[in-house]
C-alpha cells in the first residue's frame, strides 16, 4: 500500500511539474513574464529542476530587466548544461546589464589547455567514457587471448595498451573536472550595493563596491561573511545576505 501511495505521489508530482513548465512556456509566449516566473517556480517547488527550466526563468527575468535573478538563473542553467551555447550567449546579454565591469583574468599555458580539454564534458560523462573504454579493453583482451596468429596477437596487445592509456585519460579528466566543480562556487550579488571588505567585519577597509548581478566566487565562510574572489583576481569579504550561491 505504501508503495502504491508513493507511486501515485511521484506520478502527481511529475504531472504537476510538466504542467507547470508548459503553462510557463505559454505565458512566456504571451508576454506574461511575471506569471510565467510563478509557473516555473511552482515546478522548482516540486524539487524538479533542469537547464531548460532555469534558462526560461532567466529569460523571463531578463525581459523584466531584473538583472540579478536573470544572471543567477542563467548561471544555474549553465551548471546543469555547461556546453550549451544558447545559455552562454544569454548569460552574456544579462551580464551586460550589470553596472560593474570586471575584467576576467586570462588563463594561459598548460593550465588553460587542461581546463579547456576537461570542460568539454561533465565529469559524469567522462566517467561513462572511461567505462566504455574499459569494455573496449575487455574486447581487445579477448581478441588477444583467442587469436591464433602472431600478427593478430600483436595488434590486440598494442590495442590493449592504447585503451589503458585512454582509460587513464578519461578517469583523470573525470577526477579533475569533479574537483573543479566542487571547488568552484559561483554566486550572484543580489544586493543593489554591496561593499567588499578586506576583513570579515564592518570596520574593515573597503576593497571594492559591487552592484546587483555581478558574479563572484565563494572561497570560504566565516559567521555572516563570505570570502569571495572576483574574475579579475580581487579577493575580499562580503556579507552573506548580499549574495546568492548558484550551487
Amino acid at each position: 500500500m505504501k508503495k502504491l501511495v508513493f507511486i501515485l505521489l511521484l506520478t502527481t508530482q511529475l504531472f504537476n511539474a510538466q504542467n507547470g513548465f508548459e503553462k510557463g512556456n505559454v505565458l512566456y509566449q504571451k508576454g506574461n513574464y511575471s506569471k510565467a516566473i510563478a509557473a516555473y517556480q511552482s515546478v522548482l517547488q516540486t524539487k524538479k529542476e533542469s537547464a531548460a527550466l532555469y534558462f526560461n526563468l532567466g529569460n523571463c527575468h531578463y525581459k523584466l530587466n531584473q538583472v540579478a535573478p536573470a544572471v543567477y538563473n542563467f548561471e544555474k542553467a549553465l551548471v546543469l548544461s555547461p556546453n550549451d551555447n544558447d545559455i552562454k550567449n544569454n548569460l552574456k546579454f544579462a551580464q551586460k546589464m550589470t553596472v560593474d565591469e570586471i575584467k576576467e583574468m586570462p588563463k594561459v599555458g598548460f593550465a588553460k589547455m587542461l581546463r579547456d580539454f576537461t570542460r568539454v564534458f561533465h565529469y559524469d560523462i567522462w566517467a561513462w567514457i572511461s567505462v566504455g573504454f574499459s569494455g573496449l579493453f575487455l574486447v581487445f583482451f579477448m581478441g588477444y587471448y583467442f587469436s591464433q596468429t602472431t600478427l593478430s596477437k600483436r595488434i590486440f596487445f598494442i590495442g590493449m595498451f592504447v585503451v589503458v592509456f585512454l582509460i587513464l585519460i578519461g578517469v583523470s579528466a573525470a577526477l579533475f573536472e569533479k574537483n573543479n566543480d566542487q571547488n568552484e562556487k559561483p554566486a550572484v550579488v543580489f544586493a543593489e550595493l554591496a561593499t567588499v571588505k578586506s576583513e570579515p567585519k564592518n570596520s574593515g577597509s573597503d576593497v571594492v563596491v559591487l552592484h546587483e548581478g555581478t558574479t563572484v566566487f565563494v572561497q570560504e565562510t566565516l559567521d555572516d561573511w563570505k570570502k569571495i574572489q572576483l574574475t579579475d583576481g580581487t579577493n575580499g569579504w562580503i556579507q552573506s545576505n548580499a549574495i546568492k550561491e548558484v550551487k
